[in-house]
């Protein structure tokens, strides 16, 4: 059978994509206390630094984190990244993994080649952090409704990819629901490309996401 090519580490040629991979190895050496939370994944990730500024703050600020996320990114980009230092000597708590979208958009991958990407993923996180819990968070909703080829793509990738959470080692988190009306549509007002959440949606991830894992700690804090 052949190896989908969501599953084969490739290297991206951009000056911009090189040169943050540095600044990240960097970033993660120069740490001076051992990382609590790492998040890896694309354009949604990576704006985290942008968009998602002031959440991050709010949310995350009082621990050691570290954002892997590099936009148009898929999941073959994501492996080259990891396979080449960035969790080499990582002790993370937490591993927030997203991704899979422009698997969907750029190509039109099928879901189970999605899916065997973000698994292979999982794989090399748990083999390079052996401790930590991995939070797979369900591919964000994109294009207006249901019906859309690349909304079907995604939430028949998502039914395959919860199943590879097991609620202790892979804790499964879909906020999806937070992001649509009633009806399943996704409005401008929440993305506003029907594809990147605004500032607002970044706040409702990061205060779910931060109430998840205190709740897995059992501490109340983290």
């Amino acid at each position: 059978m052949q190896i989908p090519l969501s599953c084969i580490p490739t290297k991206r040629s951009e000056e911009w994509w090189l040169q943050r991979h540095t600044e990240k190895l960097a970033e993660k050496t120069k740490s001076a206390n051992p990382i609590d939370l790492i998040f890896i994944g694309d354009s949604i990730v990576h704006a985290w630094e942008l968009e998602g500024k002031s959440a991050w703050q709010a949310h995350f600020s009082h621990l050691s984190t570290l954002n892997l996320g590099y936009a148009g990114d898929r999941t073959e980009h994501a492996l080259w990244r990891l396979q080449n230092g960035e969790l080499d000597n990582v002790n993370a708590k937490f591993v927030v993994l997203l991704i899979g979208t422009n698997n969907a958009g750029h190509r039109h991958d099928k879901p189970e080649e999605i899916a065997s990407g973000i698994k292979s993923l999982i794989r090399l996180i748990r083999d390079k952090v052996p401790n930590c819990k991995i939070v797979l968070t369900a591919i964000f909703p994109r294009s207006r409704n249901k019906h859309k080829r690349m909304r079907k793509i995604v939430d028949t990738t998502n039914d395959i990819i919860r199943t590879f959470a097991d609620d202790n080692s892979v804790i499964w988190c879909n906020i999806n629901a937070n992001f649509l009306d009633a009806d399943g549509v996704l409005h401008e007002t929440v993305m506003p490309d029907l594809l990147h959440p605004n500032a607002l949606q970044y706040e409702i991830w990061g205060k779910i996401l931060g109430k998840l894992l205190r709740s897995v700690t059992k501490t109340g804090t983290l």
